[in-house]
């Protein structure tokens, strides 16, 4: 009993979280991330080609200027 009391009081925590959001706002992430999925799609096609990491992983870094945190555009996986 005491789970689901706990889990019905995260989910609203988590549902004020989200109505602090503008709509606005929102729009903004959105689009955000619309450019990093269009960057590291590029990278892909990027890699795809021949060219080597490091080339592609400069192209990525100036696409994401601006978007996301870190060389990695958001996002870094294990080599």
């Amino acid at each position: 009993m005491n789970r689901i009391v706990f889990f019905i009081f995260a989910m609203g925590l988590s549902w004020g979280a989200l109505a602090q959001h503008s709509k606005k706002e929102v729009e903004q992430d959105i689009a955000r991330h619309r450019a990093m999925a269009e960057a590291h799609a590029a990278a892909a096609q990027c890699l795809a080609s021949g060219q080597t990491p490091d080339q592609c992983i400069k192209a990525l870094q100036t696409a994401c200027k601006g978007l996301a945190l870190g060389k990695y555009c958001g996002m870094k996986h294990a080599h």
